[in-house]
């Protein structure tokens, strides 16, 4: 067997992975990070494309760096279609969004890595951890073309992705590290990438349109006005739906789309679910999707994951110059972490319960009703807010859907509450159990309120 030794073993080349990487070897740490695809297909990764926040980015790879993949930054709204009420919503985004070539993304990302100093090895499939006898992780196992592969450290950083194979390994027995994960709290997606011969019209809109069930959604994303990101998604606790046939059968039925060339096609499954409570163990911190990242209303995840990764590895540093990589040493990642963006993911996830509990034809009602710079705070703020004049001229606009109105005011107001409760993150493992039990508490209302099942 091949033994490595690095100050600091990250799993997996996405996003979290390679910012990680790159923070430490800035610092001078020596960083590697293990990919399991090979050097002409890592980078290769499911996703929308859709990148809200593109003027945020940690500078340990340059933003100049990964430009070059923004293909299209002119959209600036959502394009919201609702079939069965001849509706379209105009939904504005808040802050910076662009669609990217998410491979050439993913291609420049991997090369900033390797530019500030970590190391790649590639083709590395890791199926183990190891842990000392009180439950430190001291590095991982694998194989590397088929031969065993060992690699030592101080730190190990799970960018793994959903439903990461390294957590089913772990003994987090005596650790604050979240295991409430199952699978009806992610998302199984499908994506294509489609050319067509005449530029759409929508090409400043991210478009989402709902499936027949509340749990789904086919989204067009336009990496130019003639590329499209085509894909669909539905939540795990459904039951399956024939994502390629359906995305197919929409696609047909859209003009824009006729004599349309597929030129990639890829599935994934992603989290739609809160931020794990706590991502540290000894010797372990999970970022990006293997920390469940995300925003659960939209999927969004690429800008959470890029600081996920940096402040990672940014008290990985600190833990190991002090001599100390014990889950007290890292917790403060997780207080960044809640503090950045987990407590409005929290709040967003109050949303997704919604959406698992309201009938499809309710839900889309309610969605026509609502006035869509609303909409958008409550899909990617958490928290709405409504005047008196507009209140009124959503009554009139919405009669029928007054009880779905009510419904929906009642989980903005736990959505705050759970929002509220995320500011108030414990400083240390020590109060993370008390922290829970009030969260928990306030997610019985939450189903009180949504007639959801618990997701929890």
């Amino acid at each position: 067997m091949t033994t490595y030794e690095y100050d600091v073993a990250i799993v997996g080349a996405g996003t979290s992975g390679c910012y990680a990487a790159a923070t430490l070897a800035n610092a001078g740490l020596d960083a590697v990070i293990i990919e399991r695809k090979d050097a002409e297909e890592a980078g290769h990764i499911a996703c929308g494309d859709a990148l809200k926040g593109a003027d945020k980015f940690p500078s340990a790879i340059p933003k100049s760096k990964i430009e070059p993949a923004f293909t299209n930054t002119g959209v600036d709204h959502g394009r919201f279609e609702i079939p069965s009420h001849d509706t379209v919503l105009e939904i504005p985004v808040p802050g910076e969004l662009a669609v990217i070539d998410r491979l050439k993304y993913g291609k420049l990302l991997i090369e900033g890595a390797e530019e500030a100093g970590a190391e790649l090895h590639y083709d590395t499939v890791v199926n183990d951890v190891t842990q000392t006898d009180d439950g430190q992780v001291t590095g991982v196992v694998g194989k590397h073309q088929g031969d065993p592969v060992e690699y030592d450290a101080e730190v190990v950083i799970d960018g793994a992705g959903a439903l990461s194979l390294l957590q089913d390994k772990a003994d987090f027995e005596d650790a604050t590290f979240d295991t409430n994960v199952r699978y009806s709290q992610f998302c199984s997606a499908y994506r294509e990438i489609v050319e067509v011969d005449e530029e759409v019209e929508w090409d400043d809109a991210l478009v989402f349109k709902p499936t027949q069930r509340a749990a789904g959604y086919l989204w067009y994303f336009p990496r130019t006005s003639t590329e499209i990101n085509a894909g669909l998604g539905f939540q795990m606790n459904e039951e399956p739906m024939q994502m390629i046939d359906d995305l197919k059968g929409d696609l047909r039925d859209r003009e824009e789309f006729e004599n349309a060339e597929v030129t990639d096609k890829l599935g994934a499954a992603l989290p739609t679910r809160r931020t794990y409570d706590s991502a540290v163990a000894p010797g372990y911190m999970a970022v990006g999707d293997a920390a469940a990242h995300v925003n659960p209303t939209t999927g969004g995840g690429i800008a959470g994951a890029a600081y996920a990764g940096q402040y990672a590895a940014e008290q990985a540093i600190d833990a190991i110059e002090a001599g100390d990589v014990s889950e007290e040493a890292l917790w403060h990642y997780n207080e960044r972490v809640m503090e950045h963006f987990g407590a409005r993911y929290a709040g967003l996830d109050v949303y997704n319960i919604l959406s698992t509990a309201v009938d499809v034809d309710d839900l889309m009602g309610l969605l026509a009703a609502l006035p869509g710079e609303k909409l958008a705070e409550a899909l990617y703020d958490g928290k709405t807010s409504m005047g008196p004049l507009l209140a009124a001229q959503t009554a009139i606009k919405s009669f029928g859907y007054w009880r779905q109105i009510l419904d929906f005011y009642k989980v903005k107001q736990v959505a705050e509450q759970v929002i509220d409760h995320y500011k108030r993150y414990p400083t240390s493992p020590d109060g993370l159990e008390g922290w829970q039990r009030q969260r928990d508490e306030l997610m019985e209302t939450v189903y009180e309120v949504t007639g959801a099942e618990p997701k929890y």
